[in-house]
């Protein structure tokens, strides 16, 4: 109960900081006469973290009736459970994490959307501010898969007693295909910088 009184605390100080400091952005802006159009929001921003919460939901419901009522969550060195906790509270704290970061990407993107700051900053550059935000929404989802994959494998052990594989295995497979996507796209943007600087 403490820690769910301690969360929904934690939740609602986020919001109002954030909502203290959208308005201080506001009211400054209106003040310098500036107009306050910022970009229409669009779902496409924040859709990967979106489709990994809703997949997170669906394999909790799948696998709700297969766990057993107290569920290994915590497991030693060599794969052995050494902490417990029931089903419900292992789904809830899993999705808990999902729908946070979820929100959180909605946020970040919902909030530099109104703000107009991507527009004003990117007039008359090559740079669209769709696509940054659309980035910067999505990569919302790297954490997602990661609370995501340690979802699935405590229900994996729980219901089969098999784990997928070591989380450090996943944790390198992730953060190598993240390296080289983000270094393909930035060499994607120094080559069109520099032919923009050319031209």
């Amino acid at each position: 109960m403490v820690i769910a009184i301690l969360i929904l605390f934690v939740i609602i100080a986020t919001v109002a900081i954030a909502g203290a400091i959208w308005f201080i952005f506001y009211v400054r802006r209106l003040t310098q006469g500036e107009s306050v159009e910022g970009l229409p929001f669009r779902w496409s921003y924040i859709i990967l973290p979106l489709a990994i919460l809703f997949l997170s939901i669906a394999l909790s419901a799948y696998f709700y009736h297969l766990l057993p009522a107290e569920v290994a969550y915590h497991f030693s060195s060599d794969g052995a459970p050494d902490k417990w906790t029931s089903r419900e509270m292992t789904i809830v704290w899993v999705l808990t994490a999902q729908l946070l970061l979820v929100l959180l990407a909605g946020a970040i993107t919902w909030g530099i959307t109104k703000l107009g700051i991507l527009s004003r900053q990117t007039q008359g550059t090559w740079i669209k501010p769709e696509r940054m935000l659309s980035l910067m929404g999505n990569l919302a989802a790297l954490p997602q898969l990661i609370v995501g994959f340690a979802m699935l494998d405590i229900f994996s052990y729980n219901s089969y007693q098999r784990h997928i594989m070591p989380m450090w295995i996943f944790l390198v497979i992730i953060l190598g295909l993240t390296t080289i996507g983000l270094g393909a796209l930035f060499a994607v943007i120094i080559s069109r910088a520099r032919r923009h600087l050319i031209s």
